[in-house]
């Protein structure tokens, strides 16, 4: 179907990677121009639902909104989880790419990436979300294929290559080769249980309930995935509410105890890695042996991941320059570039 030329015009095409934590947009001839968390805030008035607020304006207000006002995240464990409100959540950030709402009706391709081990009812779901929110072509692109081509990885070519992309819901493992995954598997491990089990642990060991910012925050200060070389490491001061007394408090927590409450969700990524490993075909082995593993996305940037996984498999392993942003990168070079026609499907 040929678009009338206004459209065209009004639109431009691009990528978007819709993870269960951020949405991450790149728009064609311009790069990454987006990058806000997956959370809608949603308002209800006499009855009536409206949206409230979308990405980091709604993200402010988690555990802290009124009874009127909720937070939600459509999308679970890389999937849509509720379609009405990821098709709000995605129509807000076309028109949010683009520069705000135009009057002229947007229609610009879109190329969105889907977990490798998604159904197709998950598929169509995300289909059906893009083109309500104004896509009028809309092409799939698996997690892993994106993060490779983002990281320059060889994907056309004869040679075996092995990806890491750990998400806000899952962890994706893939060995490609020659433009498809000779190899993927999938663990529902990310950064959001992660925060779970940091929420959980400071609970369970310190009586403190402590929001979900609060937990991610923890995380990215001084969350590892080994203990520390002295056995304590750094020390952070976190603030919560006394579940014996009920009262607001503050209490300090080591990086030593963070290691340890990730320990398990970081040994189901190695296992899942090793699994992958013992699944590959002889020769695609060979070359991962030569070019290790490349780790993308935002669990990538745990601690010394990269380190527990190098000791765990014996291969070299490096984390993406761009690993937050790697598989929106990739999606838009495939969009772009004729070179990696075959990696998406449309139907």
């Amino acid at each position: 179907m040929q678009l009338p030329r206004f459209l065209t015009l009004a639109s431009k095409d691009m990528a978007i990677d819709l993870g269960t934590v951020n949405t991450v947009v790149y728009l064609r001839d311009k790069g990454i121009v987006l990058n806000e968390p997956s959370v809608v805030a949603l308002e209800t008035i006499n009855g009536i639902q409206r949206v409230r607020a979308i990405g980091t304006d709604a993200k402010l207000m988690l555990g802290k909104t009124p009874e009127n006002i909720r937070t939600v995240r459509p999308l679970r464990d890389g999937v849509i989880a509720d379609i009405d409100v990821a098709e709000q959540m995605i129509k807000h950030f076309i028109d949010k790419a683009h520069g705000g709402k135009s009057r002229i009706p947007r229609r610009p391709e879109i190329a969105i990436c889907v977990p490798s081990g998604a159904t197709s009812v998950e598929r169509r779901a995300i289909r059906q979300a893009a083109t309500n929110a104004g896509a009028w072509k809309v092409h799939l692109i698996e997690e892993p294929m994106a993060a490779a081509i983002g990281a320059g990885l060889p994907v056309t070519e004869p040679i075996g290559a092995m990806v890491v992309d750990i998400g806000g819901g899952t962890t994706e493992v893939a060995i490609l080769s020659l433009r498809g995954l000779a190899y993927s598997t999938s663990a529902r491990v990310g950064g959001d249980r992660m925060d779970d089990a940091i929420a959980s642990y400071i609970r369970r060991k310190h009586n403190l309930m402590i929001g979900e910012s609060t937990a991610e925050r923890i995380k990215h200060e001084i969350g590892m995935a080994c203990l520390p070389d002295d056995g304590v490491g750094t020390m952070m001061r976190v603030k919560g509410r006394d579940l014996v007394a009920g009262v607001p408090t503050e209490i300090e927590v080591s990086q030593a105890e963070i290691a340890g409450a990730l320990a398990e969700l970081v040994s189901q990524i190695v296992q899942t890695v090793l699994s992958a490993l013992e699944n590959t075909e002889p020769e695609l082995a060979a070359d991962i042996c030569d070019k290790g593993i490349v780790m993308t996305g935002g669990g990538a940037l745990l601690m010394r991941i990269d380190e527990v996984l190098s000791l765990a498999t014996g291969l070299p392993v490096v984390v993406a320059e761009n690993a937050l942003t790697c598989v929106a990168l990739g999606a838009g070079r495939a969009l772009e570039d004729p070179v990696y026609q075959g990696v998406m499907t449309t139907a």
